[in-house]
C-alpha cells in the first residue's frame, strides 16, 4: 500500500491533521479543507470521503478506514476514537426520498426533492462490519457492532452487536476494550 509521506500529506489542504496519520495515495478526499483528522488514523486505498463546505467532518483518534469504504458526509460526519469500519462500508448522511411523493436526484431541481439531510455520529469503540450500510440520521452508540453484509437503518444501543439487513440486535457486547482504551491513552499522551 502507498500513503502520502508528510510533505504530500500537508499538501493536501486538510482543515486539521495529527500525528501518525496514513491515507492512501488511491482515496479521494473532497472538499479537503473541511476534514479534520486526529491522530493514529489510517485511510486505506480506494476511500471516498466526501465533506460538504459548511458541515463539519470529523475523524478523531484511532480510526481505521478500511478499502473501498465511501463516506458521503455532507450533513456532517463526526466518527470518535478506537473506531474502525470495514472493508466496503458505504456511509450516507444524505438521501432522496423514495417512496414516489418527489423527484429524485441532482439533475431535477431541489424544490421537486425531499432530501433527508442528518448529520452522522459514530460513538467510540464502533465497528463496521465489511459491505455495510449505514442510511443518514441513526445514532450509533459507543461500542457499537455492526455484522458484515448489515443495513443501519434506526438507531443501536450503545455495546450492542447488530446484523441482518435491516438490522436487529443480536446481544450485549463486552466492555474489556475501556480499560485497554485507558492503557493506551495513558502510553500515548494524546486521544
Amino acid at each position: 500500500m502507498s500513503f502520502y509521506d508528510e510533505t504530500e500529506l500537508a499538501s493536501l489542504g486538510l482543515k486539521k491533521y495529527g500525528t501518525d496519520v496514513l491515507i492512501s495515495r488511491y482515496a479521494r478526499l473532497y472538499n479537503p479543507g473541511n476534514i479534520v483528522i486526529g491522530d493514529h488514523v489510517r485511510i486505506d486505498d480506494f476511500c471516498l470521503l466526501s465533506a460538504s463546505n459548511e458541515r463539519p467532518f470529523i475523524l478523531e483518534n484511532y480510526i481505521h478506514i478500511s478499502a473501498g469504504v465511501y463516506i458521503y458526509g455532507a450533513a456532517g460526519l463526526h466518527i470518535k476514537s478506537f473506531s474502525n469500519l470495514s472493508a466496503g462500508v458505504k456511509v450516507f448522511t444524505v438521501s432522496d426520498t423514495f417512496d414516489g411523493s418527489y423527484l429524485i436526484g441532482p439533475t431535477v431541481p431541489f424544490a421537486s426533492r425531499k432530501v433527508i439531510d442528518r448529520m452522522l455520529i459514530i460513538e467510540k469503540h464502533t465497528v463496521i462490519g465489511a459491505s455495510s450500510t449505514i442510511l443518514p440520521g441513526f445514532v450509533m452508540g459507543e461500542g457499537v457492532a455492526i455484522g458484515a453484509n448489515s443495513l443501519v437503518n434506526k438507531h443501536c444501543d450503545e455495546w450492542s452487536v447488530y446484523l441482518g439487513s435491516p438490522i436487529r440486535k443480536l446481544k450485549s457486547r463486552e466492555r474489556t476494550a475501556l480499560e485497554i482504551e485507558r492503557r493506551v491513552c495513558d502510553k500515548h499522551t494524546t486521544v
